[in-house]
């Protein structure tokens, strides 16, 4: 049993029982509905620019992208525009693949031992179809939470969500007919994404060797912001109205002070706004910062180009140098001795 995963769960389930306790038995949600949410905007929005400026600081004195083909160089020779760009227009399209594609991750491999002692690769597109479906599935559940946000909601926010939902389930009697609530492809997919990955974590002999807390405690706290939403929306049916109204309130800077309305709202709807708040305050200290350091990543947003032009250090300090020359002059007698070859004799 690895404790690194086990000790991520205690952790996310502690998490959930401190919000829904301390609402449900503390009355505590003036805490978890209007402090913690404040809170974890301003740490998220204080941490990200902190490590953007700090990475944007950094030094680059060199082209160090990382290529997969023929760089531009003799005419007859022909170049790979997108592995090994070298212009800018190149960079953005091997940019925009990466982003929005995942590119680099498509054409990864595995190395397995086959046969005994064979090695064998394999390409790694299930993990790759997963992650894109992961990360595609949470950007269309944070566009859709909007209408919690807005009033009235835009039309493109409505139009996500009726392309979202293919269908509509009610229960009725302890029988599921079609009607509502509104069922909603991505919400699913991103809790079946989150658990392929988890389990390739887990079971991965490979991948669980390296594996940390840090990277098991993200995936279970995503995967508790999925779940206590699927459980508000089709089971539990919790008070829309009432949350929209708690929402709305802290969007506009009035937070809602009426005890009747905070108390109508159930207390996993505070667990699921606290798993959020702290998914913000553990982003920009986390590898999920990923989201802004792809741009500013010096092997993906620099042209492959030390062939077109020269690259002058400009961070190099003088330093006392000894050539080859005054190497030569200064042990010339005792490298002839030893039979060593000379320029000079």
């Amino acid at each position: 049993m690895n404790v690194n995963y086990i000790f991520s769960l205690i952790v996310v389930l502690a998490l959930f029982l401190l919000a829904y306790v301390g609402v449900e038995a503390a009355g505590l949600q003036w805490l978890f509905g209007v402090v913690i949410p404040y809170a974890a905007v301003l740490i998220f929005i204080g941490g990200f620019i902190s490590r953007i400026l700090s990475w944007a600081r950094s030094p680059v004195p060199f082209r160090i992208p990382t290529v997969g083909g023929q760089g531009r160089s003799l005419p007859w020779i022909k170049p790979n525009p997108i592995d090994s760009p070298s212009s800018s227009g190149s960079v953005v399209v091997r940019m925009l693949l990466e982003i929005l594609l995942f590119r680099s991750l498509f054409r990864n491999t595995r190395a397995d031992l086959v046969e005994g002692d064979k090695l064998a690769y394999r390409l790694e597109k299930w993990l790759w179809l997963f992650s894109l479906l992961f990360h595609y599935s949470f950007l269309v559940v944070f566009l859709r939470h909007f209408r919690f946000f807005l009033d009235p909601v835009p039309g493109c926010v409505q139009l996500l969500e009726t392309l979202d939902g293919f269908l509509r389930i009610e229960f009725v009697n302890d029988a599921i007919q079609v009607g509502l609530p509104g069922f909603y492809i991505s919400g699913l997919v991103l809790l079946a994404a989150a658990t392929f990955l988890l389990l390739r974590r887990m079971f991965s002999a490979q991948v669980k060797y390296i594996s940390l807390s840090s990277d098991y405690f993200p995936l279970f706290l995503i995967m508790g912001i999925a779940f206590t939403g699927i459980i508000m929306r089709y089971f539990l049916k919790t008070d829309i109205v009432a949350a929209k109204a708690l929402v709305m309130g802290l969007v506009s800077f009035h937070p809602v002070f009426d005890p009747a309305l905070t108390k109508s709202v159930s207390g996993v709807f505070y667990g699921h706004l606290f798993f959020v708040c702290v998914l913000l305050i553990y982003f920009p200290f986390s590898k999920l910062m990923h989201l802004g350091g792809i741009f500013l990543s010096p092997t993906r947003n620099l042209p492959n180009d030390t062939r077109m032009n020269r690259h002058v250090n400009t961070w190099n300090y003088p330093v006392e140098v000894h050539t080859y020359e005054e190497y030569e002059d200064e042990y010339r007698e005792k490298m002839i001795e030893a039979g060593l070859p000379v320029e000079k004799e």
